[in-house]
């Protein structure tokens, strides 16, 4: 049996209280005819997929057609697209996508939060995930194989080996006195491809996480080494609850997609105060361009706060409030996550 962290409710937000941020309307309430319009668009996109899994098409066409006509309702529906979610998740049609362990674990959410840990394993095709993948059915098995290599998780893969390349660049530059700091670290993979840090290059690495269980697996696989696993919160750094020090890099790479711009704001303000001079500070987010966005958030019941590139320079401009530093915002390869950075002065 799973056993469910309890979460501040400042690191990481519910799927519903994502939905308050970034789904609800603004002013006032669409016209009853758009919601009826609207509704009867969804039941078609689900009735044909249930139409293709009867007639037995292949999984592939099945997932990307859904995919595709989820994305393209949600960009043309605005604020009603919260309204048609549960009719998704409600449908016969989702326990067929739910037999993608990937998808039921983020459904589901047996650590009672969205995005932890062991569903970025999933992404990274780690061993801890090969158990579950191996009990799924055969229909399991090839959406699992879709799901796995869809633009998002590209992307994820790709966010992880770029923060391995932040880290040993800055070890690199910095030398055996290192000091990182990882925001909402999850299980640390990033760290498992870090030269600096199995040479023994850096002197310190702060892996901070709201979850025990997280916090747990980092403990026992890093053992021995640079990195310190703590327990701890958005909230507590916030608050001041910890003494940590300075940093040489911090980095939240999976955080941002679930803080309000104003909790984004203060948590930026605090990690630039926590660097050294010259340290770099890195966050990162989904962009509003992630193709599978309908998706993720209807039968894998996973919302984010998406983010533009003028989003990213909003919050990095309104943190500095009028102060010079260095910063960069940029994509991804494949346009699914965009950066941040910001250098804090000597």
């Amino acid at each position: 049996m799973h056993r469910i962290a309890t979460l501040d409710g400042h690191s990481l937000i519910t799927p519903a209280a994502v939905n308050r941020e970034v789904l609800s309307p603004a002013n006032a309430r669409s016209a009853e005819a758009d919601r009826s319009m609207a509704e009867a668009e969804v039941a078609l996109i689900l009735n044909i997929a249930a139409r293709q899994i009867q007639e037995q098409r292949a999984p592939a066409q099945i997932i990307s057609r859904l995919i595709s006509s989820l994305h393209d309702l949600r960009e043309k529906t605005g604020a009603l697209w919260r309204d048609l979610i549960p009719l998704v998740q409600n449908h016969p049609v989702a326990a067929y996508f739910h037999e993608d362990p990937f998808t039921r674990w983020s459904f589901e959410k047996p650590r009672g939060y969205s995005g932890d840990a062991h569903l970025i394993d999933f992404i990274y095709g780690h061993p801890s995930t090969a158990d579950e993948i191996a009990r799924a059915t055969p229909l399991g098995k090839t959406l699992h194989s879709y799901t796995s290599q869809a633009p998002s998780a590209v992307a994820v893969r790709e966010r992880r080996d770029l923060l391995t390349r932040y880290v040993d660049s800055v070890a690199e530059e910095r030398g055996t006195g290192t000091e990182i700091l990882t925001v909402a670290a999850g299980h640390l993979r990033e760290a498992d491809r870090s030269v600096a840090l199995h040479q023994g290059k850096i002197q310190r690495w702060v892996a901070l996480d709201q979850d025990p269980q997280s916090v747990g697996a980092t403990v026992r696989d890093f053992q021995g080494t640079a990195v310190d696993a703590i327990d701890g919160s958005v909230r507590g750094l916030l608050t001041n609850a910890y003494s940590l020090g300075t940093f040489d890099l911090i980095y939240a790479a999976g955080l941002y997609d679930y803080l309000t711009d104003k909790v984004a704001i203060r948590l930026t303000q605090k990690c630039l105060s926590m660097l050294k001079p010259n340290g770099i500070f890195l966050f990162a987010n989904f962009s509003t361009e992630v193709p599978d966005d309908g998706y993720m958030e209807t039968i894998m019941n996973w919302t984010l706060l998406l983010r533009s590139h003028a989003d990213m320079l909003n919050i990095v401009d309104a943190s500095l409030e009028g102060e010079r530093a260095e910063r960069q915002i940029f994509f991804g390869e494949n346009r699914n996550i965009v950066y941040a950075t910001i250098k804090k002065p000597a």
